[in-house]
């Protein structure tokens, strides 16, 4: 599946020639005009990378961001801009964009950021998919637990619940068990 990818930059010939570059990169991409056009397009699509100008008229590259973010959190955001101002970098990074250039920038060193912007992105969508697995021993059904100091232990179930929840285990039988439990005792009164 190709990567989409969305532009947003006041500028014509900017925009329009990032589109045709990452276009022949194999990206699937789409062009704003400015951020308000950006964030419509946004609010109907789904995008796995941003680009956006810092500042424009309206709303401008880190409202945009902001907007961004609320929408997809984890769509990866890359501010160009004309203005290398360190306090407009250390804003757009604490809203949690992905990278932060400056125009004009070489091809060669944008397609390379957004190459480690979208792998840093794949990254943590594993990472998530894996958070959400538990892993159980097929043969005992413990489970394997790490505990904050990174040390790994297997535990039993019932201990595993406990140490994460902080919940107290009582033991008994569900109805079915119960039954099958009562079954296997009278079947062994019989025997003997």
């Amino acid at each position: 599946m190709k990567k989409k990818i969305l532009i947003v930059d006041d500028e014509e010939l900017i925009l329009n020639s990032l589109g045709l570059e990452l276009e022949g990169e194999g990206y699937e991409v789409s062009l704003a005009a400015n951020g308000e056009e950006g964030i419509a397009i946004l609010r109907e699509n789904y995008f796995d990378l941003i680009i956006t100008d810092l500042m424009m008229e309206g709303l401008n590259g880190l409202e945009v961001l902001k907007v961004a973010k609320q929408i997809d959190p984890e769509v990866a955001v890359v501010i160009l801009t004309g203005y290398g101002e360190v306090s407009s970098a250390i804003e757009a990074l604490r809203l949690g964009a992905a990278d932060y250039l400056l125009k004009p920038c070489d091809c060669n060193e944008l397609n390379l950021r957004i190459a480690n912007c979208l792998e840093q992105q794949d990254l943590a969508r594993k990472i998530k998919i894996y958070e959400r697995i538990l892993p159980v021993c097929s043969e005992c059904k413990k489970v394997l637990h790490e505990d904050a100091g990174g040390m790994t232990e297997w535990l039993a179930l019932d201990q595993f619940i406990s140490r994460k929840t902080g919940l107290g285990i009582s033991h008994g039988y569900c109805p079915d068990c119960f039954k099958e439990a009562m079954a296997e005792i009278a079947l062994t009164k019989r025997k003997k």
